[in-house]
């Protein structure tokens, strides 16, 4: 049985025991594909490309009663508080270098590609989004001097609306829920306008298929980070789920190196549509509204394309309230973490399901395992930060630091950094 307690009191007895834990029926082993890596040396080419920081976080290992817990950390990508640059700007450029004809295995500079673009303009990019795949999205075309137009949802943040607009787009807002966002966006593509998104439907699949390959740069970069600091690879790996295409992303990588591991996708409890998925047995809709603060994850179709790996790759689904995310995000906090709510949802996944006595009797006792957290998203929203964790993203960040000059064994700590002050 697991142990809360812990002096800092972040884990309520309020928060014990939601979440719907569910076993994945349709777990199957396949032959998985190596994803392909020329989006990881696309990135690496990026101006501002440097890898997020794997964490090794002690005090939540304690609190969470396993050996391990390791947290990748992807709060800040290229300035931006998501993940979700590295699939928008490989998906982008593989769309314009397709329409300029350039092929082969050499990759163009982004002010190459700007400059060859020009004949083709007006050019515009057009996506859907909750915030973050949005913001990509602009980011890419205010990089290459396109246009672009973001449709968002009901229920979107003045913040995350503000943050796209900061890159020169055009933000629609629409009355519905991000599946309805989806469909307005897909009837707007045409030869001047290339929709970028992440789910997929009939037709439409190599766009979202480049989203997914880009998303790869996470997990190589844990690999190598493992492979140079001699930690093994994790036991379980936990991600947040959307319409599924980081998820996706996790499985085809995992599962190609033939490594013993448990995946856990965890999702909003009303929108959870791959859990739903999975139960029975196809693609089905959660409709909405979907009004978690978890924004990031309120979507209620899956996408088709990542349903195919998801469905027989994902071994454990959890899906959590909102109290779960924010007592997550007071977690994370204590051991020097400012992550926004979206991005504690993994956290939260793991708490929910570590006390369903199903999982329990499975995985049987864990204090040896090493857990890895994807933690997808930074502050989006400071003041909506502050009322939940009760300090500022700048306060939880001193807290940190101050902590590196006489290391708290609470805080979280670089892996790397940690086996370099190893005492001899």
């Amino acid at each position: 049985m697991v142990s809360w307690a812990e002096p800092n009191g972040w884990r309520s007895d309020e928060a014990r025991g939601r979440g719907q834990v569910t076993r994945n029926p349709l777990r199957c082993e396949i032959e998985w594909n190596q994803p392909a890596r020329a989006s990881v040396e696309f990135h690496r080419r990026l101006p501002g490309y440097e890898p997020t920081v794997l964490l090794d976080a002690p005090g939540l290992a304690r609190v969470l009663g396993v050996g391990k817990v390791l947290v990748k950390a992807e709060t800040s990508r290229f300035g931006m508080p998501s993940f979700k640059i590295l699939g928008a700007s490989w998906a982008v450029y593989r769309a314009l270098t397709a329409r300029l004809g350039i092929g082969g295995d050499s990759l163009v500079d982004l002010d190459d590609l700007r400059a060859q673009l020009a004949p083709l303009k007006p050019l515009t990019l057009v996506a859907a989004t909750d915030g973050n795949h949005g913001h990509a999205v602009a980011r890419m075309a205010n990089l290459l001097g396109l246009g672009c137009r973001i449709l968002v949802p009901n229920g979107v943040g003045a913040s995350r609306i503000g943050a796209i607009r900061s890159e020169g787009a055009e933000v629609v807002e629409i009355r519905g829920t991000y599946d309805d966002a989806v469909r307005q966006a897909a009837q707007l593509a045409d030869a001047r306008n290339i929709v970028v998104s992440d789910t997929s439907w009939q037709g439409y699949e190599a766009i979202p298929a480049d989203v997914i390959d880009g998303y790869s740069t996470i997990l190589v970069e844990v690999d190598e980070v493992l492979e140079g600091s001699g930690i093994g690879r994790p036991d379980i790996v936990v991600a947040p789920v959307g319409v599924g295409a980081l998820m996706s992303s996790v499985v085809s990588n995992l599962r190609s190196h033939g490594q013993s591991v448990t995946i856990v996708g965890v999702e909003p409890e009303e929108a959870n549509c791959l859990q739903a998925s999975t139960c029975a047995g196809r693609i089905v809709d959660v409709p909405g509204p979907h009004p978690s603060i978890m924004v990031g994850l309120n979507c209620g179709t899956p996408s088709p394309l990542a349903w195919e790996r998801v469905a027989k790759g994902v071994d454990w689904f959890v899906s959590v309230g909102d109290d779960m995310a924010m007592e997550a995000m007071r977690g994370l906090a204590d051991v020097g973490l400012a992550v926004g709510e979206t991005g504690a949802a993994a956290l939260a996944g793991f708490m929910a399901i570590s006390d369903d006595e199903s999982w329990r009797d499975a995985m049987g006792d864990l204090s040896d395992s090493t857990i890895l957290l994807l933690v997808t998203e930074g502050v989006t929203d400071p003041d909506a930060y502050r009322s939940i964790v009760g300090r500022s993203p700048a306060e939880v960040h001193a807290s940190a630091a101050v902590s590196k000059v006489g290391w708290d064994p609470g805080m979280s700590r670089p892996v790397l950094e940690e086996q370099t002050n190893k005492e001899p």
